[in-house]
């Protein structure tokens, strides 16, 4: 695979391709995914044998940039919930412009770990223009995320969420509503978009664990899904 490392509005990206690629694959990049991110793309490439581009854009501040409404248990910070908008904007307005401006107009996947993931599916109730969704051990614990997925459906075609079956055996309370919100967020996708269009995969382990394969194994699903429609 191609790899390389420019910046976009602003924002630090790192980009991987193979050859002319059939979908546009979008993640946040933190501390975490700097690490992973080649091993990230070189699993999705092994998994599903399909060309993409796979482009990671930097995060700022993880909760600042990724929470979309304000909530204590994540951070106490009181201006945490005030740019999540701002950052789906500069998904919008200038990295996807700059990638179909390469790449061409393609079905676009966004995905992510952690508040990466309640990111892209907060993310894909504001606008249409994901094709997909991979959400891997998304912070659905944040507060009201059940009440907000009710009033405001993704609008994306396919999604996948996953969760490790030890998220949420912790002692936080609040981390530990994770798997209720999860499953809720699962029967909602079934009910809006069909059981075969939406995926709830269990992984072994905690949180903080094999994220770039739980994270290949979502983009690759969605790349599958889209493909067999």
């Amino acid at each position: 695979m191609n790899h390389k490392t420019c910046t976009i509005d602003g924002r630090e990206c790192f980009i991987a391709d193979a050859g002319q690629p059939q979908y546009i694959l979008i993640q946040t990049l933190g501390n975490h995914e700097r690490g992973i991110f080649d091993s990230t793309a070189a699993l999705i490439s092994e998994a599903c044998g399909v060309p993409f581009v796979l482009a990671a854009f930097q995060v700022f501040d993880w909760d600042l940039d990724l929470t979309p409404w304000h909530d204590d248990a994540i951070n106490r910070k009181p201006e945490v919930g005030t740019r999540t908008g701002e950052t789906l904007r500069y998904v919008t307005a200038s990295l996807l412009p700059a990638l179909e401006a390469e790449y061409g107009k393609l079905p676009v996947i966004l995905g992510g770990y952690s508040l990466g993931g309640l990111f892209a599916l907060w993310s894909s109730a504001q606008t249409d223009r994901f094709t997909a969704i991979a959400a891997a051990s998304p912070s659905l614990w944040i507060k009201d995320w059940l009440d907000f997925a009710q009033a405001h459906p993704v609008q994306a075609a396919k999604v996948y969420l996953s969760l490790g079956d030890q998220e949420e055996h912790v002692k936080n309370r609040s981390i530990a509503r994770v798997g209720d919100s999860v499953r809720g967020e699962y029967e909602l996708l079934k009910a809006r978009l069909g059981q075969e269009n939406c995926t709830l995969v269990w992984n072994p382990g905690g949180h903080f664990q094999d994220g770039d394969k739980r994270m290949a194994a979502a983009f690759s699903w969605c790349i599958q899904a889209l493909g067999s429609q």
